[in-house]
């Protein structure tokens, strides 16, 4: 049986999602059954606060990410503002970092035209869809490279990245996530870290394909754009970039058979506007389909 996101209605004509959620607490609800969609309560963006604080006891800020966003509210962001005809691919939030949200919370302020849907994956399927050999090829770790400017270049900056202007607060942050990094004469930072490309859920115990490599590597970029690249810049100088953990080449068929098994094995969500998402961020990746019109979801995060 294809798992799918757990659907809750209201249990009576205008019930809020916030009384909802107070006469229902969804936190077993949620671990049991991976993802929740909330649909037919009449959430808005104001008064989306309400419903937020109940789902999100510790709503985090999306500092270290890589993803162009746009803050909209306290600790709430847009979600990621990539082209509307680019397919994202699965991954879990922040799963490259030191720390990641335990949860995410995705809200449809207005849904697109056309297409749109939030893709969700179930990572164990994830990792048991893999061929044994990129398995256990990836057993060893993965290793991330940014290179982040300094207000001007390729990708983000670090100001953007680390939501702050403030080199020591940045040196301290990539300290207490044991990063390698160092500072360019050209005023960017370099940031290297090693990180597991599996974890395990801490109340489950369920073992998740849990890495962006795929994302990471110029392999998902296409071949035109990987050859254009590597042109103008060697891969250690490319704003993102991911090799295994003892620093030899990931075979781009790795990459790109983790990025397609992902998408096929994928459960869209369809938004319908006033929709809220929420997911378990260890057990559940997500990515986004293509859509056209003026598609407007909200995302935002908890420990």
């Amino acid at each position: 049986m294809t798992w799918q996101p757990f659907e809750i209605a209201p249990e009576s004509p205008g019930q809020s999602l916030a009384d909802y959620l107070r006469a229902n607490p969804v936190d077993d609800l949620l671990v049991r059954e991976k993802a929740l969609v909330f649909r037919g309560f009449g959430v808005t963006e104001q008064t989306l606060e309400g419903p937020m604080e109940l789902l999100l006891p510790n709503r985090l800020a999306y500092v270290h990410g890589n993803s162009p966003r746009t803050k909209v509210g306290q600790n709430v962001y847009t979600s990621t503002e990539y082209p509307a005809e680019f397919t994202i691919s699965m991954h879990n939030e922040l799963s490259y970092a030191a720390g990641w949200p335990s949860r995410l919370l995705f809200f449809c302020a207005r849904a697109a035209a056309t297409g749109g849907a939030t893709p969700v994956v179930d990572g164990v399927r994830w990792l048991e869809s893999l061929d044994p050999g990129v398995r256990d090829d990836f057993a060893k770790g993965v290793r991330y490279t940014q290179n982040l400017h300094g207000g001007m270049g390729l990708g983000k900056s670090w100001q953007d990245t680390f939501e702050t202007d403030s080199r020591p607060e940045v040196e301290a942050f990539l300290d207490a996530s044991a990063a390698e990094w160092e500072w360019r004469a050209d005023g960017g930072i370099r940031v290297s870290q090693v990180r597991p490309a599996t974890t395990r859920h801490p109340v489950t115990g369920a073992e998740v394909w849990f890495n962006q490599a795929d994302q990471w590597h110029p392999a998902s970029l296409g071949d035109d754009t990987a050859a254009m690249l590597a042109e103008i810049m060697p891969p250690e100088d490319l704003p993102q970039s991911v090799a295994f953990a003892d620093g030899s080449p990931i075979p781009p068929g790795h990459v790109i058979q983790a990025r397609d098994r992902g998408l096929e094995n994928a459960v869209d969500v369809d938004w319908r506007t006033g929709d809220v998402l929420l997911i378990d961020n260890i057990l559940v990746g997500h990515g986004r389909r293509p859509f056209t019109g003026s598609r407007r979801v909200l995302v935002a995060m908890s420990d």
